[in-house]
């Protein structure tokens, strides 16, 4: 019997069917890909393009995309620092079930502090967590802006927004640094064959 957080007497029950079993017959390595960087970096747009070149592949992924999270699992939360803290978290847990699922979670979200991802990069087995920062330069993203949200960060009706009135912690040891090409961005295509040759290098994607 243990205590874990607010509940008492839990016990953790083991099944005879783990991780290394789904992954047999999944072909693939269970793990997450945890897509970090500001509004406007090109997140979502990886995530998909990911997604659709691993799918093409015969791997199974699923995205947790922040947006899309608030729609439901987190849709009770706010954007104050204690509620964006507990966004990160959620969507932590859930990854961590979907990569022991066997399945390639690609995560999706602004994240902005280390701290926050590292805590969710601590949730799983060494190499089951593969941090993907999209490095892409405020002034690109703000004129980009494809939601408007800079424009109203600007105007004073959005407050503390990553990037503007909020900070935004780069990682330090990534294991995929996604930067512009001489001023230009790649296509997400190509950004997505840069993380599938990744993991396929690792291992992930046993063929």
């Amino acid at each position: 019997m243990s205590t874990i957080g607010n509940s008492t007497n839990i016990v953790w029950h083991k099944c005879s069917v783990e991780k290394c079993d789904r992954e047999e017959l999944l072909e693939q390595r269970g793990c997450v890909i945890w897509v970090t960087g500001l509004s406007g970096s090109g997140k979502s747009s990886l995530a998909c393009a990911l997604s659709r070149g691993l799918h093409a592949r015969g791997k199974l992924t699923y995205i947790l995309d922040g947006d899309n999270l608030r729609h439901g699992l987190n849709r009770d939360l706010s954007f104050r620092a204690e509620d964006r803290a507990e966004n990160i978290r959620r969507t932590g847990e859930v990854a961590k079930l979907f990569a022991d699922a066997g399945v390639i979670c690609i995560a999706s979200l602004i994240s902005p502090y280390r701290k926050e991802r590292d805590a969710c990069r601590a949730l799983l087995a060494e190499g089951d967590f593969i941090e993907v920062f999209m490095d892409v330069p405020l002034h690109v993203c703000e004129a980009r802006d494809p939601k408007g949200l800079y424009k109203l960060a600007r105007a004073g009706k959005i407050k503390g927004f990553t990037g503007i009135d909020d900070p935004y912690e780069p990682p330090l040891t990534s294991e995929i640094v996604l930067r512009q090409n001489q001023g230009l961005c790649d296509s997400p295509n190509d950004l997505a064959d840069t993380v599938i040759s990744y993991l396929d290098k690792k291992g992930y994607l046993k063929e």
